[in-house]
């Protein structure tokens, strides 16, 4: 039996019994290949379930604030996926009558939308013949092949493309295909494999050439990048607190944060920084030593390492136009500040 074939048969042997398995709506698949991006399936799940209970459809996404899709994406992380699926479906709903493009070519116009996402979709969905390229794929063909170029680098993932296409186009279920190499490149082909129970052990040249560890190969990992975040705490008499939202395209776009003053290094003493003078000089705010606090963590990214400090001040003057501390959970704030709101409310 050839090696697509029979990795289709284990599929259908094997795999998981998984919420956007239970059937091809697109709409479903769409929302659970984002999540899945960046996310574990088992933490995934979750999130998609409560996704599809609070919009189980493009028009009750598309209806909804952009505030309540990021309230229930709290805790995934790259928030811009959320904005983008809201955005999307905004489009769906007014310029295709509501109903998810059927086409690859289509499907990849959407925001948000790349290669990978548009090949899942159309295949799984549309039963078109177009290959996925995600990290399982890329370690599974890999191996099986024994292609030795970074995995991380272009020419590697046009390599793969072009052997998926090769397999997928001998298959009588690409959707079903393209699962089989995502499944088995999650369940049997792992960083860490039984190479010796897996049933394509005899023609893996990774295997038989003993180099089974040493691919995929990847590139030299960059440093992450390190920040240094000084949040800004002013709590009233009345327990009223400033909060801002996100607007650079940064990390948490769009969403809530305290006054953040971020330096080029660890800040010793905030009070005699020049930011914080000219920032507390603005809002007319006096501020008492002794009646300061601050709490630091570190928050790591996929790509960044945050130093973040909760500078916390009591202060006596009023503050105009604040939030109440009961009211902060109603805000949509990463998970690092929800984490201190959290021990600062109890």
């Amino acid at each position: 039996m050839s090696f697509e074939n029979q990795l289709v048969k284990w599929y259908k042997n094997n795999k998981r019994d998984l919420p956007w398995r239970k059937n091809n709506d697109p709409y479903s698949v769409w929302i659970s290949e984002v999540i899945l991006q960046q996310t574990r399936v088992v933490q995934g799940t979750k999130y998609y379930n409560e996704f599809l209970e609070k919009f189980p459809n493009i028009q009750s996404l598309a209806s909804s604030k952009e505030s309540e899709v990021l309230n229930v994406w709290k805790g995934l992380g790259y928030y811009n996926r959320a904005i983008n699926l809201h955005k999307s479906s905004q489009y769906i709903a007014s310029n295709l009558d509501g109903k998810f493009p059927k086409t690859y070519n289509e499907i990849i116009k959407l925001k948000g939308v790349g290669d990978y996402t548009a090949s899942a979709i159309s295949s799984i969905c549309f039963n078109e013949f177009n290959p996925v390229v995600d990290g399982n794929v890329l370690r599974l063909l890999s191996r099986y092949y024994g292609l030795k170029t970074p995995i991380d680098s272009l020419k590697s993932q046009r390599k793969i493309k072009e052997i998926g296409q090769k397999l997928i186009n001998k298959t009588n279920n690409p959707g079903d295909f393209n699962q089989a190499m995502m499944e088995f490149g999650a369940l049997v082909c792992t960083p860490f494999p039984d190479c010796e129970s897996c049933a394509f052990s005899s023609k893996c040249v990774a295997f038989n050439s003993n180099e089974v560890e040493k691919i995929p190969v990847k590139s030299k990992k960059k440093k992450s990048k390190e920040r240094f975040f000084n949040y800004i705490i002013f709590i009233d008499n009345k327990n009223y607190t400033m909060v801002n939202k996100r607007s650079n395209k940064d990390i948490w776009y769009k969403l809530n944060e305290f006054p953040l003053i971020e330096s080029k290094r660890d800040i010793k003493n905030i009070t005699s920084f020049p930011e914080f003078k000219k920032f507390i000089k603005s809002k007319s705010i006096v501020i008492n030593e002794e009646m300061y606090k601050k709490e630091k963590i570190k928050h790591i990214l996929s790509h960044q390492i945050l130093y973040i400090t909760f500078h916390h001040f009591s202060i006596s003057q009023d503050i105009s136009q604040g939030i109440h501390l009961s009211k902060l959970n109603k805000y949509n704030f990463p998970v690092p500040i929800t984490n201190f709101i959290n021990k600062l409310l109890i």
